[in-house]
């Protein structure tokens, strides 16, 4: 796959519709060629402490920050077109699904690509598990911001540039 956009959202609460960050990252003819971050103002908006604790991040990141709409009015140009790739693509693909139905708009049918089920396919047992961190490493990139939404998407990215 030579062409596509690898994503990554980050909640604040166990809603799917509280995307509080976005990571994307662009390949085009095997080449990262763009890349953006954006935080989200979370609906509902409140931060469990189980999410602060793996991402770091408190209301206080997002008090102030766009909604959804108005933040992917900016992604959408970027990855018309590409088909979507992240880590674990059902929780990625359900987050965009939810706020897409949260906010009304008409979802258009991206096509997503999982590496963490390629990387199952591929490596099998030969890793101690599929988390990205262990993947990203067994692919030569060295994911050092786990859980910064655009680290995780630039680990993607690498990922499946490698495998898919």
């Amino acid at each position: 796959m030579e062409n596509f956009a690898a994503i990554d959202f980050e909640t604040a609460n166990g809603r799917r519709t509280s995307v509080c960050s976005v990571g994307v990252v662009v390949v085009r003819k095997g080449e990262i060629v763009d890349s953006l971050y954006r935080l989200i103002r979370p609906r509902p908006n409140f931060y469990s402490r189980f999410t602060t604790e793996i991402h770091g991040m408190t209301y206080a990141d997002t008090a102030d920050a766009p909604d959804f709409p108005e933040v992917w009015a900016d992604i959408a140009p970027r990855i018309e077109g590409l088909p979507l790739v992240a880590h674990n693509s059902p929780f990625d693909e359900g987050c965009l699904r939810a706020v897409f139905e949260l906010y009304g708009m008409s979802y258009p049918g991206y096509r997503f690509y999982c590496t963490l089920r390629a990387s199952r396919q591929i490596f099998g047992k030969e890793l101690p598990n599929h988390q990205l961190h262990t993947v990203s490493a067994q692919c030569g990139f060295d994911l050092r911001h786990h859980h910064h939404a655009l680290a995780d998407a630039e680990a993607c990215a690498r990922i499946a540039l490698k495998i898919l």
